[in-house]
């Protein structure tokens, strides 16, 4: 089972308060990105790390990336979250 970057529910309570919808995926597994955010009429997947703790892919989230034929973005912080939304920082 995956456990949350400790940044997690930064990223999520600014995505939230921008007006994004966030479903934290974490849980699903095999690799699967940590946030499905909307936000504009996009979908974004996001895999949060953290540079000060783990701050790496797990085996299963390269290989997930590597086979994904859409755009997974990994954010170690808030501002590069509401970056890749769109919204100005």
């Amino acid at each position: 089972m995956s456990r949350a970057d400790l940044n997690q529910s930064q990223i999520v309570n600014a995505l939230r308060t921008v007006g994004a919808t966030v479903h934290i995926t974490n849980q699903v597994g095999q690799g699967f990105p940590d946030l499905v955010v909307g936000i504009f009429g996009k979908n974004f997947l996001i895999e949060v790390k953290n540079k000060n703790t783990r701050g790496r892919l797990t085996a299963e989230q390269e290989v997930f990336i590597d086979k994904w034929k859409g755009k997974i973005h990994i954010v170690n912080t808030v501002d590069e979250a509401l970056r890749v939304v769109g919204v100005a920082v």
